[in-house]
């Protein structure tokens, strides 16, 4: 059988590690070939190794999201290489637990720089390509930091809530596209960003806040709605914002 995205040339940003390594594995399995980016080396090559030991096939760029002339070198150098992009995943983001007091401008700075940036930047140039190959589907991943108040991670909140809104605007401008452009809004996804707040039953359970199913989630619990909206089975799908939370938004 047919995999869901067969076929499919995928770019999938901050695959070196968490939920981009599950993403850019994920995809690999369903068909697509998988550019993994990240400023993480190591890791960026083995998830490539992971895909290409399974038969896949993959390629590993290493840049810094934050910079958008490393951005155009690395979109142009996937056209060299596969002649198209038919899905992106801007996956990369940090997170800075601070409240807004305590919040430095080199923090805001930072947050602002890799979590919208970094998709901003993503979204511009790959969309030539996209418009190329005669659509695509574009996957920002966002939080449901974006969608509720939280407190002390103002800066956070203020990146995340940017894409939410960013990904609505691509998804009007380039409709006429056959591009299609959504965002997924985890909650706590057990990741190495996430795992000092993890550490323990007590901070766990705070980390955890209003999450009805009262654990966290595997990164691959994230992968399969990414998959969805990556393949023609969300063809009807666009401007929209999953959320993937155990049902910490519903209370």
């Amino acid at each position: 059988m047919a995999g869901r995205v067969e076929g499919k040339i995928a770019f999938v940003t901050g695959g070196g590690s968490g939920m981009g390594r599950e993403h850019s594995l994920l995809l690999a399995e369903h068909g697509a070939s998988v550019i993994v980016s990240d400023v993480n080396e190591a890791g960026g090559r083995q998830t490539v190794a992971d895909i290409n030991g399974k038969g896949g096939q993959g390629l590993f760029i290493k840049f810094d999201v934050s910079k958008e002339a490393e951005w155009k070198a690395a979109v142009d150098q996937a056209m060299s290489t596969f002649g198209r992009v038919d899905i992106l995943v801007n996956n990369a983001g940090i997170l800075i637990m601070k409240t807004t007091q305590d919040t430095t401008s080199a923090d805001l700075d930072r947050m602002l720089d890799i979590n919208v940036k970094g998709v901003f930047y993503g979204c511009k140039h790959i969309l030539p390509a996209m418009q190329k190959a005669g659509g695509g589907s574009i996957v920002n991943i966002s939080s449901i930091a974006g969608i509720i108040g939280m407190a002390g991670a103002a800066a956070y909140q203020a990146a995340k809530g940017a894409v939410r809104i960013l990904t609505k605007s691509v998804a009007v401008e380039y409709a006429p596209f056959n591009i299609r452009a959504n965002s997924i809004h985890p909650g706590v996804i057990r990741t190495p960003m996430t795992q000092d707040f993890l550490a323990d039953d007590r901070t766990e359970k705070a980390f955890l806040g209003t999450t009805i199913l009262r654990r966290p989630a595997e990164p691959r619990e994230v992968s399969y709605p990414v998959l969805f909206l990556a393949s023609s089975e969300s063809s009807y799908v666009t401007g929209a914002e999953i959320v993937v939370d155990g049902g910490y938004t519903t209370m």
